[in-house]
C-alpha cells in the first residue's frame, strides 16, 4: 500500500499512473505537483489527484513514492527542488523517455540520494496532453523498463516494480546506455520522422490542398506529430547522440531506395517492402502473443 503518492506533470502519463493506482485500490492518497495552475486543478476535478500542492514541502511530506511524469529537461532543478524535503523512506522514479541525461541530472542534483532514485520508463502513451487524455488502463499490458543503479537498494527497485505491476505493465530491466541507444531507433526516429514530413508539406505552397486529400495512411504514419513539442524537443536533446546515429542510418536507407526507384528496379523495390511487410507482421504476432523481456545479459550494439 502507498499511503502517499506524489505525481509531479499531472498530464497523460503521471494521470494515469495516479489513476491506475487508485483503481488497483492500492494508493491512499495522491498528491500533485506541477506549474500550470489550471492543469492542476483540472486534475484535482478529474479526481486524478486528492490534493494540489503548491510547494515542493507540502507535496514531499510523508510521501512514499513520487513519480516525475515533465519534460526530461527539467529533471534536475526538479530533483533539485524536492531534495531538501526528501525523506528516508521515500523513492523517486521518473517516466523519462531518455535515461543517460535524466542520471546524470540526478547524480548532479541528490548526490549521495542518489540511491532513492529508482529511472524507469513507460512505454505507452498517446499524441494526445494533459489531464484530460489520462485513463487508467494506459498501462495495462504495456512494457515499463526500469534502469535500475548501482546504488539502488532492490527493495527500492522492487517498490517501483510493484506499482508498475499494479497499473498493468509488464516489467523490464535495461541500463540506461541500452535503454537509450533502444528507444533512439523505434521511439525517437520515429517522432522525428512524423514532425519533419507534417512541417515538409505544411511549408508547401499548396499546402491547403495536399491537407485535403491526405487520408487514413497520412494520419496513421504523422499521428505522433501531434505530441507535445516541448517533450520531443527535450528528448531530441537529450539523445542527440543515439538519435544522430538512427538518423544518419535511415539517411543511407533512403538514399538506398531513392537509386532503387530511379532505376525503376521494381525487383529491388519489391524485395525492401516485402522485407519490411514480413518484419512488421513478426512484431505484431509478438506483440498480441506477448513477447517475454529478453535476456538480462544480452548486448545491443
Amino acid at each position: 500500500m502507498i499511503d502517499r503518492l506524489v505525481v509531479v506533470g499531472v498530464g497523460l502519463i503521471g494521470g494515469s499512473f495516479a489513476l491506475a493506482l487508485k483503481q488497483a485500490g492500492v494508493v491512499r492518497s495522491v498528491a500533485g505537483l506541477g506549474r500550470e495552475p489550471a492543469a492542476m486543478a483540472r486534475a484535482l476535478a478529474l479526481g486524478i489527484v486528492d490534493e494540489v500542492c503548491e510547494t515542493p514541502q507540502q507535496a514531499m511530506r510523508g510521501a512514499d513514492l513520487v513519480l516525475l511524469a515533465a519534460p526530461v529537461g527539467q529533471t534536475g532543478a526538479i530533483l533539485a527542488s524536492l531534495l531538501p524535503y526528501l525523506e528516508p523512506h521515500t523513492v523517486l522514479t521518473d517516466a523519462g523517455s531518455t535515461k543517460c541525461d535524466v542520471v546524470a541530472s540526478a547524480r548532479a542534483a541528490l548526490g549521495e540520494r542518489i540511491r532513492q532514485f529508482v529511472p524507469g520508463h513507460p512505454i505507452a502513451g498517446s499524441e494526445s496532453n494533459g489531464p484530460d487524455a489520462a485513463r487508467a488502463e494506459l498501462y495495462r499490458g504495456k512494457k515499463t523498463v526500469l534502469t535500475p543503479l548501482p546504488e539502488n537498494p532492490a527493495g527500492d527497485v522492487e517498490r517501483v516494480a510493484a506499482a508498475w505491476r499494479h497499473c498493468g505493465a509488464l516489467i523490464h530491466t535495461l541500463s540506461p546506455q541500452d535503454h537509450d541507444r533502444v528507444f533512439a531507433a523505434v521511439s525517437h526516429l520515429p517522432h522525428l520522422l512524423a514532425y519533419a514530413l507534417v512541417d515538409d508539406i505544411a511549408a508547401k505552397p499548396h499546402a491547403g490542398l495536399l491537407f485535403q486529400y491526405a487520408a487514413s495512411g497520412f494520419r496513421d504514419f504523422t499521428r505522433i506529430a501531434g505530441s507535445s513539442p516541448e517533450m520531443w524537443r527535450d528528448i531530441s536533446l537529450a539523445n542527440r547522440e543515439a538519435l544522430l546515429t538512427e538518423l544518419d542510418a535511415y539517411l543511407a536507407q533512403l538514399t538506398s531506395l531513392r537509386a532503387t526507384l530511379a532505376a525503376a528496379d521494381g525487383r529491388g523495390l519489391e524485395a525492401v517492402f516485402a522485407n519490411a511487410q514480413r518484419a512488421r507482421r513478426e512484431w505484431i504476432e509478438a506483440i498480441e502473443a506477448g513477447s517475454p523481456p529478453p535476456p538480462q545479459n544480452q548486448d545491443i550494439e
